[in-house]
């Protein structure tokens, strides 16, 4: 089994010890998506992820040139967001990019800090420090950009109790199927050119202050026709984690290149939620409608009792259901971990989401590389991509 290069050790709270984080993040706040047809898109995320309606901006809130429909289920917000005529930048990015995010938003204490902190630190601005007021309270935003065209909004919202944030109404809906079980971001992975990761791994650790805890390169994710790079940061306390990816050289085109070319540049790849029962979870989404990559063959499933033994775990799950569905296991020395991808989930072969539950395990699959990569380049071929 592919065993995951450890930059450092595994215990965040190591890393930071007897440090100051300057940029302390309470977590994802929301993430926004630009998307050709909003309320669409919204109806989307509900049937078919469980998501429930929250918020609403547009032209009924005052909002005249986009409309933006705020989704929650537990502790994930999306956001949704359309312009309203042709002459709003936000065409721009969906012409060039079709549906994909826009804004990472973090959860701080202290947004204009946290841009101060950031900008003096060689950030580029996107939205100097902004108070929003409402009858509900005020919220400060700020924004920096990061790699392509996503930004990183900083959100401070102990002074505001609203559904969402100023200039939002609450949504109501008679339409709220129930919840598939999702909880909270677990992770947000970026697709970066060739040779830029570790330009981007330098700007996350001299803006942010995050920290390389895991490493991967193209000796251990590769298959015989492809390959790619990856490096794991995460802030201080272990909330944020932004894996980082760039393509190797291989003997066809790889998942990386693929993305780059549709999504035409650099760019969040997929959005890593968690569960605490997977098994539900998935069985929910495929009768929901919701596409996965094809399931790993026999012999995969087969070996996973060894795999797990080689780190003391037993899996508490019966195998069966999770091979039907076609979910994967790894294992690291924290425990194991069950995951499964969507297909993309627009028409551009770009933007996707991974479904993981922690079973103590910290890793990111690194066993099930070679299996899920092989499932990508199979879904490539169909699309004559490889």
């Amino acid at each position: 089994m592919a065993k995951e290069v450890k930059s450092v050790n595994y215990g965040l709270e190591k890393i930071f010890e007897g440090a100051q984080d300057f940029l302390p993040l309470l977590g994802t706040d929301y993430v926004e998506l630009y998307v050709g047809n909003a309320k669409q898109s919204a109806h989307f995320y509900k049937t078919a992820f469980g998501f429930h309606s929250l918020a609403y901006a547009g032209l009924e809130t005052g909002v005249k040139d986009r409309v933006s429909y705020v989704l929650v289920q537990d502790k994930i917000r999306l956001v949704l967001t359309t312009p309203l005529n042709s002459i709003s930048p936000i065409n721009d990015h969906i012409v060039k990019h079709g549906d994909g995010v826009k804004v990472v938003a973090l959860w701080v204490e202290d947004a204009k800090s946290a841009y101060e902190e950031t900008t003096k630190r060689g950030a580029k601005s996107y939205l100097e420090p902004v108070v929003e007021k409402d009858e509900y309270g005020e919220v400060v935003k700020a924004g920096i950009h990061t790699y392509g065209e996503t930004v990183h909004m900083f959100i401070e919202r102990k002074n505001y109790n609203g559904t969402f944030l100023p200039g939002y109404e609450k949504w109501e809906s008679d339409y709220n199927p129930s919840s598939v079980g999702l909880k909270y971001i677990d992770h947000m992975v970026g697709n970066v050119g060739w040779g830029e990761m570790n330009q981007w791994v330098q700007w996350y650790e001299d803006v942010m202050g995050f920290e390389n805890f895991l490493s991967f390169d193209d000796k251990q994710i590769h298959t015989e026709y492809s390959a790619l790079m990856s490096k794991v940061m995460s802030n201080g306390n272990g909330r944020i984690k932004f894996p980082i990816n760039e393509p190797a050289e291989g003997k066809k085109k790889s998942q990386i290149e693929e993305y780059l070319d549709f999504y035409e540049g650099p760019g969040v790849q997929h959005i890593a939620v968690a569960t605490d029962n997977i098994i539900s979870t998935v069985s929910q989404l495929r009768q929901r409608g919701i596409e996965f990559l094809s399931t790993p063959p026999e012999e995969y499933y087969k070996a996973v009792p060894v795999r797990l033994e080689e780190f003391d775990h037993k899996l508490r799950e019966d195998i069966e259901p999770l091979k039907t569905l076609g979910i994967m296991i790894d294992a690291d020395e924290e425990g194991y971990l069950l995951q499964i991808f969507t297909k993309p989930v627009q028409d551009r072969p770009t933007l996707f989401f991974e479904i993981i539950q922690r079973m103590g395990a910290r890793g990111f699959g690194a066993g099930n590389f070679k299996a899920l990569f092989e499932s990508i380049e199979r879904e490539q071929s169909n699309r004559g991509t490889l």
